[in-house]
């Protein structure tokens, strides 16, 4: 996706006709002889501005994802309807207004249910949306999303604070170099589940899918989800959820390759929030899910974030996006 550049013609000036001369006078009258017209000399014509290049986005920075992954870490477990939460949503609203985005939260209803053997309470969370100006969500854009939510017991580093600081650092080059497609990023909230099976998991996209008028989801070319994305490994995941098409996994794939990144084909891949949309009929997938010794647990902490495979995610998502 590329912006083409305008170019500007500048138009010759040409020189107007000297005035004639008037006639000698006389005593006796005679019939007035006309003067030369003075020759037109064309001018030198003016250069064409050399066009401006197009604006070029600062270089994927994953000491700066690594940065956020440690801020996010550092509020403590981010149960989707408790305080550390809210406060990441805040920090994560105030991050995507910093970078020229319009910026709106979604609040929805979620229930009391049990999230990896730990008893959570009913209440209410929210996405956090961010969309570029003057937005449109009846005409055609791309949705890059990622759950900002932990379980509660777990700092949620990997999972998915890694995620989430990959998405803003993909909206901070987004808003520097926009492509062809206005590009909504969305932080879902309670992706974690509160039971079992997909009724009870995926709040947060799955009310945001549910909201969306018919123009609106026909609208939305393509949705990838960042769930997972920093444990380091001999390859990046991407997968399709299996209930539609595979055409973003294929975009994705041949991303990959154009930016020299490994990847391996991880499907049917239910498990975040592209299944949502995928479930809708939206083209989606999902990049991440390496296994790691510290999933949903107290160990996953941002040490288990790898720099390297944070560079090579967002190089991935960059090839794709343009």
């Amino acid at each position: 996706m590329r912006n083409g550049v305008l170019f500007v013609a500048v138009v010759l000036a040409v020189a107007g006709c000297a005035p004639a001369e008037e006639p000698a006078p006389s005593e006796t009258p005679v019939a007035p002889t006309p003067s030369a017209s003075a020759t037109a000399t064309p001018s030198e014509p003016t250069p064409s501005p050399t066009p401006s290049p197009a604006p070029s986005a600062a270089p994927f920075d994953a000491a700066a994802v690594v940065a956020d992954v440690e801020h996010l870490a550092g509020l403590g477990p981010r149960e989707a309807t408790g305080e550390a939460f809210d406060e990441a949503a805040g920090w994560v609203a105030s991050r995507f207004s910093s970078l020229g985005y319009e910026v709106a939260s979604q609040p929805f209803e979620v229930p009391a249910g049990d999230s990896w053997g730990v008893d959570v309470p009913a209440g209410e969370t929210r996405n956090v949306i961010a969309d570029p100006p003057s937005f449109d969500p009846t005409s055609p854009h791309i949705v890059i999303g990622a759950h900002l939510d932990s379980v509660p017991q777990s700092p949620g580093a990997e999972d998915n604070a890694s995620g989430v600081a990959v998405m803003l650092e993909l909206a901070r080059m987004v808003a520097e170099q926009p492509g062809d497609l206005p590009v909504r990023f969305i932080a879902f909230g309670a992706e974690e589940p509160r039971g079992e099976g997909d009724d009870w998991h995926h709040y947060g996209s799955q009310h945001y899918v549910a909201e969306l008028d018919d123009a609106s989801r026909a609208a939305i070319v393509a949705m990838v989800a960042l769930d997972r994305v920093g444990v380091p490994g001999d390859a990046v995941p991407v997968g399709a959820g299996g209930a539609g098409t595979t055409a973003v996994r294929e975009e994705l794939v041949e991303a990959a390759d154009a930016a020299s990144v490994p990847v391996v084909v991880d499907e049917p891949n239910r498990a975040s929030d592209h299944w949502s949309f995928d479930q809708a009929g939206i083209p989606a997938a999902r990049l991440g899910s390496i296994p790691f010794a510290g999933y949903h647990s107290p160990q996953d902490t941002p040490d288990v974030v790898s720099r390297g495979q944070i560079q090579a995610v967002g190089a991935i998502m960059w090839a794709w996006l343009r």
